[in-house]
């Protein structure tokens, strides 16, 4: 999985005055889980952009300067209600031993023919729950629809991995292609036309 740095320094204070005035400077007080104690650290806002606005799933390297660098996952964030500002940030650390839990995007590639003969596409779960070590931990999951017909559907048993451990019923639909009423169906086409053809192959037989 692909990592993204953001560089921080560790906070000496974490009362709710430092708080306040570090959200006035611009910066986003942050904790890291995980290790023997957690850490309390600091960065700018603009230093989430990569990974806070985006569909992708990245694991972050918070550089602490001579602290060093720990490499985690964020586990939660905290907006203001009102101007969507970034108020808080949890991470919790990575190790090679360790399995993770991590919410993967998913993404859809190929033509439904389904959807071209009138269906509708319902992509029910744009992301998945995995528990995975961390080099195990995908960038996505691809899911091919190109042979997705109309009733059709894609659940989780279709995307296990012996990598990773995906935290949904096997049963759960990822995406799936229901009729319309202007749907049509053309398998279903192809039986009444065969049905349709043995019938006059039977009356011609009949009539011999």
């Amino acid at each position: 999985m692909q990592s993204i740095t953001i560089k921080g320094s560790e906070r000496e204070s974490v009362g709710k005055k430092s708080t306040k005035a570090l959200r006035n400077a611009g910066k986003v007080p942050c904790v890291i889980y995980g290790g023997d104690q957690p850490v309390h650290f600091e960065a700018d806002e603009f230093a989430f952009k990569n990974l806070v606005y985006t569909p992708n799933a990245y694991t972050a390297v918070i550089d602490l300067g001579e602290k060093g660098k720990v490499k985690a996952v964020m586990q939660d964030i905290q907006f203001h209600p009102v101007t969507d500002a970034i108020l808080h940030v949890d991470f919790y650390q990575l190790f090679e031993d360790k399995p993770v839990t991590m919410r993967i995007p998913v993404r859809l590639e190929g033509n439904s023919p389904g959807v071209r003969n009138g269906g509708r596409l319902l992509f029910r779960r744009r992301k998945l729950t995995i528990k995975a070590l961390p080099d195990n931990l995908p960038d996505f999951f691809n899911v091919d629809i190109s042979k997705l017909k109309i009733g059709g559907n894609i659940t989780v048993a279709e995307l296990m991995n012996e990598k990773f451990t995906i935290l949904h019923p096997e049963s759960n639909v990822v995406v799936q292609v229901k009729a319309s009423r202007t749907s049509v169906d053309t398998a279903d086409e192809d039986e009444d036309e065969e049905g349709e053809e043995g019938a006059e192959v039977a009356e011609t037989a009949a009539e011999e």
